[in-house]
């Protein structure tokens, strides 16, 4: 009998072929956009348009500008996140109940992000898109799923679970 991979590591398999695209010097995202079976929109973190990408300049303008913030200092990164392209790719009427397929890791060793997930800019984005689940890779065959339900639910900027 032949192994067939399933369903959700297939569409993470191919968001990680997306995240090979990705520009950053830190860190490669690919996101995959799926509904009804059908691949929507892909999306991975670079630049804008008509923009030098990190990649081509040299250097992290966010690791320059902001060396010791982990979480802060999402202006002074040039890339647009994995998610966000994805999501201004595809119409909204085709998303409507689909799922993201998110894969992220660090440049330099080729390892998945450890607590890999989405900030809060691509978590109201994706609310606002009206995708209904996000699965992030953590290995090679293991994933995390997510109810997007649950981010409308519990505001972690409210919560306080969140400091800059």
């Amino acid at each position: 009998m032949v192994n067939r991979i399933d369903k959700v590591n297939y569409y993470l398999n191919i968001a990680k072929s997306v995240a090979d695209r990705s520009t950053c010097l830190r860190k490669k995202s690919g996101a995959v956009i799926v509904n009804n079976d059908e691949i929507i929109a892909t999306g991975y973190s670079g630049a804008p348009r008509g923009r030098e990408n990190c990649i081509d300049l040299g250097f992290c303008s966010k690791k320059k500008y902001f060396p010791d913030v982990r979480h802060a200092g999402y202006d002074a990164c040039r890339s647009v996140h994995a998610e966000q392209n994805a999501i201004i790719s595809g119409a909204r009427k085709d998303m409507i109940g689909g799922s993201l397929y998110l894969v992220q890791y660090r440049t330099e060793s080729g390892n998945y992000e450890e607590n890999p997930g989405c900030c809060q800019m691509c978590r109201k984005m994706i609310i606002n898109s009206g995708i209904k689940k996000v699965f992030v890779r953590i290995n090679d065959s293991e994933y995390q799923e997510i109810d997007v339900e649950e981010w409308i639910k519990h505001d972690d900027l409210l919560e306080g679970k969140i400091t800059y």
